[in-house]
């Protein structure tokens, strides 16, 4: 499945798995029925390399989803949308999650206006990301920024490219995350 690992070019005709729909090597066409344990594992390993998320990191989320009030699955996806490095990428100031990692990890983003350079770290409502003034030079951030208005914003956030500003609006609801992520089968896993 498409995960959009390497940024813009998941979106052009260079994509790996548009080029080859299987996996490498020779044994890569061969058909396997899939049980249900493989089915739920392997919708949480999609999830954690979507977000980029280690396991012991993935288990904790999970906790923290289970003990909020509210459908566990849908809470374990809105805690990975409000990380970080998910709501630069989001806004457009990276191509892909580890770009926004990286950007964050070297001291480009501010968040309210302080420096904060882990990427983990998850933002609130309210929460003010900007980019750095000496980082509002950088091409590479430009061309991201033009490419991101056509991806779309979602509606939770809220950017202003010219002052490269953007703003969480709000808590993002399970309608506004558009990746085809089974979350009911995670929950399953976990629970066994």
């Amino acid at each position: 499945m498409k995960l959009f690992l390497k940024g813009d070019r998941c979106f052009k005709e260079k994509c790996a798995f548009e080029r080859r729909g299987y996996a490498p090597g020779q044994h890569g066409r061969r058909r396997t029925k899939i049980q249900a344990y493989g089915i739920q594992l392997r919708e949480k390993q999609k999830v954690k390399r979507m977000y980029g998320v280690l396991e012991r990191q993935f288990r904790t989320y999970f906790a923290a989803a289970a003990r909020r009030k509210g459908i566990t699955g849908s809470n374990l996806l809105q805690l990975l949308e409000l990380r970080l490095d998910n709501v630069v990428y989001r806004l457009g100031f990276a191509s892909s999650r580890s770009m926004a990692r990286q950007l964050i990890a070297h001291g480009h983003i501010l968040v309210n206006g302080r420096k904060l350079d882990i990427p983990s770290a998850i933002t609130r409502e309210g929460s003010v990301i900007t980019l750095r003034e000496k980082s509002r030079t950088n091409e590479d951030i430009r061309i991201c920024l033009d490419t991101a208005q056509g991806r779309g914003m979602p509606a939770w956030l809220e950017l202003d490219p010219e002052n490269f500003r953007g703003v969480v609006k709000q808590q993002p609801t399970r309608e506004d995350i558009t990746m085809p992520i089974q979350e009911q089968l995670i929950v399953e896993l976990y629970s066994k």
